[in-house]
This record gives C-alpha cells, structure tokens and sequence, in this order.
C-alpha cells in the first residue's frame, strides 16, 4: 500500500486552463505551497510527447514537495514518467494488470460514478481509493450522471478505503461532501481558474 497520506485536497489539471508546460507547472507549483496532498495529470490530448515531457516535469516537482503524481486513464505513461500511480476510468484497462506493473507501492484509484458494486470491485481488485462523482454540476463533464451524496458514508463505512468526491466541487460544497465521508475533494476549475490558485489551495485544505 501506498506510504503516501490519502487525505486532503487532490489537484487535477486540465490542458485549458494550463496550455503551456511553465502555466502548468507555476500553476501547480502554487497548488503544492498551498496544501495540495495529491496531483492528477489529465490530458487528452493525442501529442504523446507533450504529454510525457508534461507528465516528467511534473514528477519532479511532485518529488520536490513529496507528494505523489498520478496519470488519469494511463498506465503506459504513468510508467514511461515514473509517475507515483494512475487513476483508472472504468474502461481503461484492468486493476490486476496496473499493480502488477505499477508494483505494490503504487497508488491506484479507480471511478466508480454513482455506483457502490464498481467500489466494491474495486476494492477487492486492491484500489488504493475509489472516486465518486458528480456530486454537483461539472463544466468539465457537463453529462455525468448524478451521484447522491448518501454514497459518501455509506461507501466510507463499507469499504474502509480513502474515498474520493469529484465533480463541481467548489469553496461552497467541499464541506458537505467532507462531512458526508470523503477523504479527499478532486478539483480542476475551482483550484485552477482561481485567480490566488495558493491561496484557493489552503482554503481548500482547510476545510479538512
């Protein structure tokens, strides 16, 4: 299992709001000084090479302030950037296959949407943590299904794993889903389109 705290704010960026590799890493950066336990690199791009110089850059300076990278929906480059672990969609591969090339110390989430059987499987494949979501409306995917917030304890009691809250998170709801049992809240806009993204970092953090 992962040395790593699960726990706290969990940062994921987003090519939109950070173009560039020096927007990306200043941005992330001023997340990590303000509190960020946890990084996601997410891009969807199809410029691999971007992706892998991004992703590399990141993990140092993940490594620079001890807190682990993961690489969303992809395990070939969590592994090409030595990244700390990947976080699994529910059609990007098996579990088995990324601990067994990850390795045990590897952390590996998986998003389970609005269902508590994905958690359960997820669990019993070994998952470091499982995500649910959307719990608020996301600009990021605008068409995910709902996902109630009775999920959160009845999740956090059964599965005695880090749960993780995604989707349209913001300073105004982060405390519900906290109190309802998440570990940890996954931010993109509300982090990174702040215009003190450090300062959004520790107010986010505080909330824990």
């Amino acid at each position: 299992m992962t040395a790593y705290p699960l726990h706290g704010l969990y940062a994921i960026t987003d090519s939109t709001l950070m173009p560039e590799d020096s927007t990306l890493l200043n941005q992330v950066r001023a997340a990590l000084e303000g509190g960020a336990s946890i990084v996601q690199y997410r891009d969807k791009s199809d410029d691999s090479a971007k992706r892998l110089r991004q992703a590399s850059l990141l993990r140092e300076l993940c490594d620079e302030f001890e807190r682990p990278l993961l690489i969303n929906d992809d395990l070939a480059l969590a592994l090409a950037c030595k990244a700390h672990g990947v976080h699994l969609g529910q059609s990007d591969g098996s579990l088995a296959d990324a601990r067994a090339q990850l390795g045990p110390d590897a952390i590996i989430g998986v998003t389970c949407h609005d269902s508590l059987t994905l958690a359960r499987e997820a669990s019993t494949q070994g998952a470091d943590y499982v995500a649910f979501g959307a719990f608020f409306a996301s600009s990021t995917k605008p068409n995910a299904r709902p996902a109630p917030l009775s999920l959160l304890p009845q999740a956090a009691r059964e599965l005695g794993l880090p749960v993780v809250a995604i989707g349209g998170i913001s300073m105004d709801n982060a405390r519900q889903v906290i109190e309802a049992g998440a570990c940890m809240v996954a931010v993109i806009h509300a982090l990174f389109a702040a215009a003190d993204i450090r300062r959004q970092a520790q107010l986010f953090s505080q909330q824990f």
